[in-house]
């Protein structure tokens, strides 16, 4: 991996920190804090724990997990999977990372659609002007239906104070946040509004988490389920999960 290509991807969800820093994740592996740091010195080490590759540790990097050997001078990225088992061992690391930044927004800044007793719960990031994001939304009863409350926060993709920003804080300070939702999805009239809201904080939480496009659909385990999915395949990608409600 190249400098260049390294700085991206410590600097992609930027600089804040998923868990407090403490001296036993960090500063016990003064080589590879060393080497990371002269790379990006603004870097957060969320923490450093042992793998099952013999001379490299697990490092997470602003809720992003790299490999790097215990003499600091090597660097893997990517996914590290157990062949007998076929399990994922890095999603299954950034999972848990990124259960713990989105237990951090509470339901009372979400927008939440549920059917009365939910099987499952998933956190939807969602760009208003999205065509998949409408997409998505126009299923939002079958979602229901099937047993899966969808949980929205906003990532306007353009950025903080995009239209589609002042669209979502529209949205959330709309006397019917739902009703708004729907309506802005549909492109119908939307009084702009402006009041105390939490699109520029759930903005920057998708970009921590790594996210690239919407829809972003995570499972109350953090699990990263994908981009759109129709209701039955949601479905059948939860039934495989064995976290069932996140903010119950």
């Amino acid at each position: 991996m190249t400098r260049s290509l390294l700085t991206a991807f410590l600097l992609a969800i930027g600089c804040g920190s998923a868990f407090a820093q403490t001296a036993a994740d960090t500063n016990s592996f003064p080589a590879i804090r060393a080497a990371l740091l002269k790379i990006v010195p603004n870097a957060t080490i969320d923490n450093i724990k042992p793998t099952v590759i013999p001379g490299y540790h697990e490092v997470a990097v602003s809720g992003r997990i790299v490999y790097v050997s215990d003499d600091g001078k090597y660097l893997m990225q990517g996914s590290l999977i157990n062949l007998a088992t076929k399990a994922n061992l890095t999603e299954s690391s950034e999972a848990v990372i990124r259960r713990g930044v989105l237990d951090g927004i509470g339901r009372d800044r979400r927008i939440v659609f549920s059917p009365a007793n939910p099987k499952y719960r998933i956190t939807v990031f969602t760009d208003i002007d999205c065509a998949y994001c409408r997409k998505l939304h126009s299923q939002i009863a079958d979602y229901n239906k099937a047993g899966i409350a969808v949980e929205y926060v906003f990532f306007p993709r353009a950025g903080v104070n995009s239209e589609s920003y002042n669209k979502a804080v529209s949205v959330w300070c709309a006397s019917n946040r739902q009703q708004a939702l729907t309506d802005a999805k549909l492109d119908k009239p939307l009084a702009k509004k402006t009041c105390p809201n939490p699109v520029a904080m759930e903005y920057n939480v998708g970009q921590r988490i790594g996210i690239d496009g919407t829809p972003a659909i995570y499972a109350a385990d953090g699990t990263q389920l994908g981009g759109y999915l129709s209701p039955a395949e949601m479905l059948s990608k939860l039934g495989h999960r064995t976290t069932v409600a996140a903010n119950p």
